[in-house]
């Protein structure tokens, strides 16, 4: 692992570009989360931007004009990156913020608030791929190499943000609290109407037929991909190589099946199987 990238915090590791220790610190022990917060919370590649997306546009009732006013990390900052936890620190609450933090290295002040997670999950395999096409145009992620090395990576957790079992299984941890839903891509894709719906229950915004259907129209892949402000595509070039790729790339279920072959695919699913051992949820793509 190239040592000029990346740090380990905490057995996790980090790109040296935009964290630091620091930071990491602070936001786990000293970030004050407010009652009326609302985290987006995913492993990287997830359908994170999908969901900043939703919950961007349930808040504001469905008027799309927010989301068309200024970028993703402005409106809905990281809270682990140096410049996203300041941009979260001096947001006018409600806030609406995201993480890629695994549990542990989440604000503790999360245990004591009425703070609101919405913990999305993506099958893994489809994590991997989009994780590693994203990997190619990143500059600040190490190259992933080929496909047989970088599912040997992400496999052993030797990825940014850790394993992607890990950081499920810590946040499955918290299923059972009233401040926490969980929902998955797959459902996502499956039945948008439905899930908004359940969302704004969750965060108790009721809003009327005309106001959902807003918000399902403009958080469809499409609408954000040809979203300047949603798009990424205003991103630094030191952060991302335009050329190679982009961050909205298919946005599809199944995209694994294009780059894993069957022995790729088989290897994952034994690792799968010996790491979800014990764990009584039961996934969509399962």
């Amino acid at each position: 692992m190239s040592s000029a990238l990346y740090f380990t915090h905490k057995g996790i590791l980090f790109p040296n570009k935009g964290y630091d220790v620091e930071t990491l610190n602070f936001v786990e022990n000293e970030f004050q989360l407010l009652d009326d917060d609302v985290l987006n919370v995913t492993y990287p590649k997830s359908g994170t931007n999908w969901m900043q997306e939703i919950l961007g546009l349930i808040l504001h009732n469905g008027d799309p004009s927010w989301v068309r006013s200024s970028v993703a990390w402005e409106r809905s900052p990281w809270i682990e990156p140096i410049g996203g936890m300041k941009t979260a620190l001096a947001s006018r609450p409600p806030r609406l913020m995201a993480s890629h933090l695994p549990f542990q290295l989440f604000p503790k002040s999360f245990l004591q608030s009425k703070a609101k997670v919405i913990y999305t999950l993506r099958n893994p395999k489809d994590v991997l791929v989009s994780f590693y096409h994203y990997s190619k145009c990143c500059k600040i992620f190490k190259d992933p190499g080929t496909v047989e090395e970088f599912l040997e990576e992400f496999l052993s957790g030797n990825v940014v943000y850790g394993s992607w079992f890990d950081h499920v299984k810590s946040w499955l941890e918290v299923k059972g609290r009233p401040n926490a839903f969980f929902n998955s891509y797959e459902d996502l894709q499956q039945d948008l109407r439905g899930s908004v719906e359940k969302i704004c229950h969750f965060l108790g915004k009721e809003l009327n037929s005309q106001q959902i259907d807003s918000v399902v129209e403009n958080a469809s892949f499409q609408k954000m991909k040809d979203n300047p402000k949603s798009n990424f595509t205003t991103l630094p070039d030191d952060f991302l190589d335009h050329k190679k790729g982009k961050l909205l790339r298919k946005g599809i279920v199944g995209d694994w099946k294009n780059l894993l072959t069957v022995a790729q695919s088989e290897r994952f699913d034994r690792v799968y199987q010996e790491k979800m051992k014990g764990v009584s949820v039961t996934f969509p793509w399962e």
